[in-house]
């Protein structure tokens, strides 16, 4: 099968370009904004180019029925980083530490996501993977609000991140949707759905928070990325239903508008509320 190279380029393009726009929130607002704003961004033009490659409704919802196990992976993922300095500070400092955090949490999301992969594909028979996607879903829901009501303070950023930092972080988002869209056309529905959420924006934001704001801004911002991304998974799993009876632009705008206010607006709300008592955390970088 032959690589249409436009489509993979073009949702990669986007997905860097929404990564760089959505994690500046975070610097400038603090941990609260960052999860009001962390909303279905990199997952919807990988939607739209999974959809064009896989040629069937099957593998599209296989595709998809995974993108909540990954985002579930993704806790564990934030979990890490948010508790790092509790379970490494007394051996590890500075950038030992960020080093030994970056690929301990990157390490483990790969293996426990190759893993649920190849699970999910073989009881694919015999348990329908939107099951499993809803089951996973809720869980992230229920972790997430968990996460937030145990967070540390959320503090905004102190100091200005160059445009170089910016290019990096959009760049590993648009790689790895360019990549889920390439494993798409292959015929390999789940592996593509899993890597279209590999958390290259939650670690380009972690590591460049780290070292350009120091470890309480990132981690002040993990609880609330906990939450908001369970909207990915949300997205995800009404993109199964509403893509096949629509145009899939029109069911992608749909599905984003739709848990923009069902769940996104509400849970960041409340989010910025307990966190912020409703005062915004202006940053001065």
């Amino acid at each position: 099968m032959a690589i249409d190279i436009i489509s993979i380029l073009i949702p990669a393009v986007f997905a860097g370009l929404v990564a760089i726009i959505s994690t500046v929130f975070v610097e400038r607002g603090g941990g609260a904004i960052g999860g009001i704003i962390t909303l279905p961004t990199t997952i919807v033009p990988a939607s739209l180019g999974i959809w064009s490659e896989v040629g069937s409704e099957e593998s599209f919802s296989a595709a998809m029925s995974i993108v909540p196990v990954g985002m579930l992976l993704n806790l564990l993922f934030l979990g890490i980083w948010r508790n790092s300095p509790m379970w490494f500070g007394g051996l590890l400092k500075g950038n030992s530490l960020l080093t030994a955090v970056s690929v301990l949490s990157v390490a483990l999301w790969a293996i426990f996501a190759g893993i649920s992969a190849s699970i999910v594909e073989m009881t694919s028979n015999s348990i329908d993977p939107l099951m499993i996607a809803i089951t996973t879903t809720s869980a992230s829901i229920v972790l997430g609000f968990v996460a937030v009501k145990s967070n540390p303070t959320a503090p905004a950023g102190k100091n200005a991140v160059g445009w170089g930092v910016l290019l990096v972080r959009g760049t590993a988002a648009g790689l790895a949707i360019g990549a889920s869209v390439w494993i798409a056309s292959m015929g390999l529905p789940f592996i593509s759905g899993i890597i279209s959420v590999f958390p290259a924006i939650f670690l380009t934001t972690m590591v460049s928070l780290w070292l350009s704001q120091g470890p309480e801004v990132p981690i002040g911002a993990a609880g609330p990325m906990m939450l908001g991304s369970a909207s990915v998974s949300i997205y995800a799993i009404l993109t199964i239903f509403l893509f096949p009876v629509m145009s899939p632009w029109m069911g992608a705008i749909i599905s984003w508008f739709i848990v923009i206010g069902t769940f996104t607006a509400p849970v960041g709300y409340w989010t910025w509320r307990t966190l912020d008592g409703g005062e915004v955390q202006v940053s001065n970088g």
